[in-house]
């Protein structure tokens, strides 16, 4: 499972670090090219929301080699994509993929492993996105100046496939079970603690992904930075992600309710101080180690959240989640674009600022998300 969400996180966010060549092969905007992140994401709400209950007649075991083996098809499309059209429509496939995966993924750990050991098989779980962000992008920016954007997804392909096969190899059989409607999903909005959260949920991930799309523009057009360096500089902020995995997973135990809001206001902060160092290398790159840190600790925190706050509902509960990060990142993605298209990628980092501080507003000192407010 850990290698499977590497290879989403990589294959969802490839396009960060291939961004400015992608637009250009496909004769699009920065701006435009940026949408194939949100069009994923759109598509990844819908599955999300339907997914607990389709999930529920089948042995979880198939659905999730299943969802595996669409992601290699999405990648094959991806690599071979004549046009924008057919790049957006692969993007919109493997969207699918990532709202089923990420949608049942923590109700599957729930069920693989004893009550205690949750939060540390989520850690785990989360160890492939550390993987995938520490070294995805660097390696695609790098590998993408050298065999070209294509040539990127196609070296993912074979990856995909033994994913695929380890998965179908190594999961137990999870039988099926009563099937979940898809009111309950929505029922769940009428907890009060489920309801803030979800508000904290969607403004810390547009916030943070407001940013992320659109690194590789600032790193180009403001810092000025060569190929190597850009590669180096994204190594850096995913080499990071272990750091904010590892420190995560260990303080959510006692302070999971203080970092919710706290992470965000932290991001905030280093977004601001790119800007106010964006010329000078040295110190975007010391800044992008923190986002990175930071940025990798929040979906942690979430995920454990989850596990506490819905634990009677997981699959419902994991569905509305993941619904609400992949709209957040649609949102965030597709704001980005038009600011960056529109004025510059300055008012994209300002607008991530502005939606991560109104996340830390909504989430306070945390006692609106405990499930005693219920």
């Amino acid at each position: 499972m850990a290698m499977c969400v590497g290879l989403l996180i990589a294959a969802e966010f490839m396009p960060v670090s291939l961004l400015t060549p992608i637009a250009h092969d496909l004769h699009a905007s920065d701006g435009m090219a940026g949408q194939a992140i949100s069009i994923s994401g759109l598509f990844a709400v819908l599955t999300s929301l339907y997914i607990a209950t389709f999930a529920a007649r089948y042995d979880r075991r198939h659905v999730l080699v299943g969802l595996t083996a669409l992601m290699l098809l999405s990648l094959f499309l991806i690599a071979l994509a004549p046009n924008f059209l057919v790049l957006m429509a692969a993007r919109a496939m493997l969207g699918v993929v990532i709202g089923g995966f990420w949608s049942l993924a923590t109700a599957t750990v729930m069920k693989l492993v004893p009550e205690e050991s949750v939060a540390k098989a989520l850690g785990a779980v989360y160890m492939g996105n550390a993987l995938a962000t520490a070294f995805a992008a660097p390696i695609g920016s790098y590998l993408g100046g050298i065999i070209g954007w294509r040539g990127v997804f196609w070296a993912l392909a074979p990856l995909g496939a033994i994913t695929m096969l380890w998965q179908w190899f190594s999961l137990p059989s999870i039988p099926p079970q009563a099937p979940s409607p898809i009111g309950k999903l929505f029922s769940l909005l009428k907890r009060r603690n489920v309801a803030f959260a979800m508000v904290g949920v969607m403004l810390s991930f547009a916030g943070a992904f407001t940013t992320f799309t659109y690194l590789r523009p600032f790193l180009e057009t403001r810092t000025h930075v060569t190929l190597t360096q850009l590669s180096l500089l994204l190594l850096a902020l995913g080499s990071a992600g272990f750091i904010g995995t590892s420190a995560g997973s260990a303080l959510t135990k006692r302070h999971l309710y203080l970092m919710l809001g706290l992470l965000p206001v932290l991001l905030a902060v280093v977004t601001g101080c790119l800007l106010l160092v964006q010329h000078q290398l040295w110190p975007v790159a010391v800044a992008m180690f923190a986002w990175g840190a930071i940025n990798s600790a929040i979906p942690v925190c979430w995920s454990t959240w989850l596990s506490q706050g819905v634990r009677d509902e997981p699959e419902s509960g994991g569905g509305l989640m993941v619904g609400a990060i992949q709209l957040s990142i649609m949102s965030g993605g597709a704001l980005g674009g038009v600011l960056l298209d529109r004025w510059t990628v300055t008012a994209t980092f300002i607008a991530a600022c502005v939606l991560l501080l109104l996340a830390a507003c909504f989430v306070g000192n945390g006692h609106r998300l405990r499930p005693s407010q219920n």
